[in-house]
């Protein structure tokens, strides 16, 4: 229950964010549409499962190889302007998917056309992530990065269904991809009327060094170091969605149907942690609530490996969800609040970084290791290691341990 001393609500009463936030949700619902659309379309033109996986092969090298540049223009240059640009630039991407699509052109334009959008994508996320501090006053940052996370796990729930439903319709890809490209130009035209703090930004040469200036600071910020590092190791061993498809159709024998179902049900379970944080006051023993968050999602992770009943693994995948919605939560804030707006691009690029990393890496790895040892050794043995992680982390960066709220004026 929210108390009288805390606002649930505190980040929706500036104009700002609630611009940002409704723009972001739409762009997130293209995106996510835009990934069904890719999927479905690529496998049934190629039939080839490679061909999938080089999708978000295409997509993250590019963030990951222009992530210092970046994270430097995003904090030399008008945040709010090069989300503009780039908003741009992923609506003209997916106009051209679409082009390519109706025309039936080669696969290869395809895959191009993805290089260029991860392009975009590397310049938009840091830029993104650095603005929204501007948005709201660093008291009320926490319950901003809990609506935003709101958003993002229904955009998470929309988007999928919505892009299947046309495709379903039109039977055709084309559709989505113009949908796509008209929800990017929301957010647009949603950034263009926020206003923001007015911010000067000291101009320095880009150099090694100043590019380098956002992994020194992750490094000797020791509770954004131990933050990132366990979210990093927990998705790279821990994650069970990978896999989910082999669950529904071999372990548990529920079809399509039910397999839509689980891939929804993480998503659903941090929506309804999310809605749970932003009515209760700011946590108090952050670093603990993290710790004790991810070990808990590995012992979830361990349950649904196990599980032979869709019901069990339907709320293990919902606690799932949950759980990794707090870490988001905790890590996020830390990485905004505690980092001074001069190096908040840079920091949100190496944090992106980790992120897109863990992800796609996260992915191969479940996939190899169910191919050697099969997919429930491959999960159970994942949350063994997030466990096990987690005990490390906490052993080796007591800051984490005892770290107390995640706003407290003057920490950056």
């Amino acid at each position: 229950m929210a108390t009288a001393s805390h606002d649930p609500y505190a980040a929706l009463r500036f104009r700002d964010f609630r611009l940002f936030l409704a723009g972001r949700m739409l762009s997130t619902i293209g995106q996510q549409m835009l990934d069904v659309a890719i999927g479905w379309e690529l496998y049934e033109r190629t039939h080839s499962a490679l061909a999938l996986g080089f999708v978000g092969l295409v997509l993250v090298v590019p963030i990951i190889a222009f992530a210092l540049p970046s994270g430097h223009l995003a904090d030399r240059q008008d945040r709010r302007g090069i989300v503009l640009i780039t908003q741009l630039v992923l609506s003209v991407g997916s106009l051209t998917l679409a082009a390519i699509s109706f025309t039936r052109g080669p696969v290869a334009l395809v895959f191009a056309t993805l290089f260029v959008i991860g392009c975009a994508l590397a310049f938009n996320r840091p830029a993104t992530a650095a603005l929204l501090p501007q948005l709201v006053p660093a008291a009320d940052f926490a319950n901003a990065v809990t609506w935003s996370s709101s958003g993002f796990q229904i955009a998470s729930v929309v988007g999928p269904a919505l892009g299947g439903a046309i495709i379903g319709i039109r039977k055709h890809a084309g559709p989505v991809y113009v949908v796509d490209a008209m929800l990017a130009l929301a957010f647009l035209a949603c950034v263009w009327g926020i206003a923001g703090r007015q911010i000067e930004r000291r101009r320095e040469t880009m150099t090694l060094s100043s590019l380098l200036a956002g992994i020194r600071f992750v490094r000797q910020t020791k509770v954004i170091l131990a933050s990132i590092t366990l979210d990093l190791f927990a998705v790279l061993f821990g994650g069970a969605t990978t896999l989910l498809p082999v669950f529904a159709k071999d372990i548990l024998h529920v079809g399509p149907v039910g397999f839509g179902w689980l891939r929804a049900a993480p998503s659903m379970g941090a929506l309804a942690m999310a809605i749970v944080l932003t009515h209760r006051p700011p946590m108090r023993r952050a670093g603990r609530s993290l710790l004790w968050a991810v070990a808990g999602f590995g012992v979830a992770t361990i349950g649904f490996g196990l599980s032979r009943s869709f019901i069990l693994s339907m709320v293990l995948l919902l606690l799932l969800g949950g759980l990794d919605n707090i870490s988001v939560v905790v890590r996020h804030t830390l990485v905004q609040v505690r980092t001074p707006d001069a190096m908040r691009g840079r920091v949100s690029a190496v944090n992106g970084v980790f992120i897109d990393t863990s992800n796609e890496l996260g992915g191969f790895e479940s996939g190899v290791t169910a191919a050697l040892l099969g997919p429930v050794v491959s999960v159970v043995a994942g949350g063994v290691i997030t466990i096990l992680v987690v005990v490390a982390v906490a052993r080796l960066w007591p800051e984490l341990r005892d770290m107390g709220p995640l706003y407290e004026p003057g920490a950056a």
